[in-house]
């Protein structure tokens, strides 16, 4: 009797000490090289599920139902059949790499790690040979081998979790928003790379995403989840264009309406000063040698020009687009203009006044004016604080409000990015949330400060197509409201061409083009731009 690779019957989970249904009665089955499709909002369930399939629960998680793979139960495992399980049958690539991830060790040591832990006969060299192989096919060149996770960008990371997941050829990837920190191009090349790998080795994939254009292009069927219930599961064509659930309509709609947005080709006044005025701003990182190249080598050490002679005027009331692929120095580039890091020269002038050199005094003055919402959340959330106390805490550093006016602030604001009922949010921990609702967490925390300037990086990048045009829309109520002014770094070419009034576009550290947004759109002139619009996935309307 042949088994379905995995499948799934009425099958539940509750995390610890919840109540209801995380996953509630989902039953579907996956056939080897087959590709499916998990869509839905954030915290509807999509993640669990995937980590489910892998008996990767929280201790004290109850499940129902089955959730077999060839056959066997997962949960019925041994300890020994359970660790081979992982890996070797099934992989996960995390959507926040850094889970995955050791601070303390090289990348090179994660990929020989994962090899000699399964395979204890392979000798370094032959992992190292395989390692870099695999390194390889998903970008990542050899003389990055000895660098450490810190000493990449988020998409060069999550290029690296991709490779420790193909490493020993598994039956099934489940892949959870594994593109999610990732430019177009790259993303393509990456999915592009997976879906070939499934159709060779008959390998299986669930890739889990908010991207219903995403999931189109390379998924066979298409399952979409809501509140914990799968609401609609078929072949790809018919869900995408005849769709039976409202809330697959839904995601539909506000995808097209994200993509067909046109938008106003009034021009921002620019008579004004600009509010940041960026000149030839540098940031170089030489790679360290080893003991032995510091004494045997004479050759200067390799530089990497992150950020390589950039200038830029940002004006008041201005939403300014920054695109560029992983690793162009898009993220190096917001955190040197808020002096998280030094630039090697260059000028950062906000409000007139140059923020390079400044004391820190007169820096953290400045900083109530100018606020940042991070890729990873995780980056500006304090997990021992309640959601409440962690967007209180600028209003309470700079001493903006009291505690009582400050909590009425925040009820406010949470209500405003949609994290409803407030008081149960409010007393929550972000480790009880989504990846999308703690996204919606680090927005309401740079907002509450009501700052002149938000640098935006990558703020929407783990929500579905539905919250995405929640979040924007917004966003620009509040830029109106609060009279705020925008640098908006994404690698979604569709929500820059949403929000932004002008678009910078970034390669290899520099800026290769920058223009009126529509205008970029429709008469591209880098080379580079051309590409990076040829790549982004497009939801095509019903043939």
């Amino acid at each position: 009797m042949t088994f379905p690779l995995l499948q799934l019957d009425s099958f539940c989970v509750a995390y610890p000490q919840q109540a209801t249904w995380a996953v509630d009665h989902v039953s579907l089955s996956l056939q080897p090289g087959e590709m499916l499709g998990l869509v839905g909002e954030s915290g509807c369930g999509k993640s669990t599920l995937g980590r489910a399939a892998l008996r990767l629960l929280p201790q004290g998680s109850r499940t129902q139902g089955q959730s077999l793979f060839e056959g066997r139960d997962v949960f019925e495992f041994s300890p020994q059949e359970i660790r081979r399980f992982r890996g070797e049958a099934v992989s996960l690539v995390f959507q926040d790499p850094m889970t995955r991830l050791d601070p303390l060790m090289t990348i090179g040591d994660h990929c020989v790690e994962t090899l000699r832990a399964h395979r204890s006969g392979l000798s370094k060299q032959a992992a190292k040979d395989i390692a870099i192989a695999t390194l390889e096919s998903v970008s990542i060149p050899a003389n990055r081998w000895g660098q450490y996770p810190h000493e990449f960008s988020g998409g060069m990371r999550q290029r690296v979790a991709i490779a420790l997941a193909l490493l020993l050829d598994p039956k099934l990837i489940v892949a959870d928003e594994p593109t999610t920190s990732l430019d177009v191009t790259v993303s393509a090349q990456i999915l592009d790379l997976l879906t070939q790998l499934c159709r060779e080795r008959d390998m299986a994939l669930i890739l889990i995403s908010h991207d219903l254009a995403l999931v189109g292009e390379y998924c066979d069927r298409i399952a979409v989840m809501y509140q914990g219930k799968l609401v609609e599961l078929g072949p790809t064509q018919q869900v995408l264009y005849q769709p039976q659930a409202d809330y697959t309509q839904g995601l539909l709609k506000a995808a097209h309406q994200l993509q067909n947005y046109v938008a106003d080709e009034a021009v921002v006044e620019t008579t004004a000063a600009p509010l940041l005025r960026v000149q030839d701003l540098v940031k170089h990182y030489a790679i360290e040698q080893g003991l032995l190249a510091k004494l045997f080598n004479r050759t200067p050490p390799e530089t990497i020009k992150a950020v390589d002679g950039v200038s830029v005027d940002l004006h008041p009331g201005e939403v300014l687009g920054l695109v560029g692929e992983s690793g162009c120095g898009k993220s190096t580039f917001s955190r040197t203009l808020m002096q998280i890091i030094p630039p090697t020269s260059g000028q950062v002038e906000f409000m007139g006044q140059n923020l390079v050199g400044l004391s820190r005094p007169d820096l953290q003055a400045q900083r109530r004016n100018f606020q940042m919402i991070f890729q990873d959340p995780h980056a500006c959330l304090n997990p021992m604080m309640t959601v409440g106390r962690g967007i209180a805490d600028p209003l309470l550093i700079h001493g903006l409000a009291n505690a009582a006016a400050a909590k009425q602030q925040v009820h406010a604001m949470l209500e405003r990015v949609g994290l409803t009922p407030t008081e149960e949010y409010y007393q929550r921990y972000p480790s009880d949330l989504s990846g999308g609702q703690q996204q919606r967490v680090a927005i309401a925390r740079a907002l509450i400060t009501k700052p002149k300037l938000v640098i935006c990086d990558e703020p929407v990048s783990m929500l579905d197509a539905s919250v995405q045009a929640q979040v924007l829309s917004l966003m620009l109520e509040l830029k109106d409201e609060l009279d705020l002014t925008y640098l908006f770094i994404t690698h979604d070419l569709w929500v820059a061409r949403y929000l932004c009034d002008r678009i910078a576009v970034m390669n290899g550290g520099k800026i290769v083009e920058i223009g009126p947004t529509e205008r970029l759109f429709k008469c591209p002139e880098h080379p580079y731009t051309k590409s990076l619009l040829s790549a982004a996935p497009l939801l095509a309307k019903q043939p």
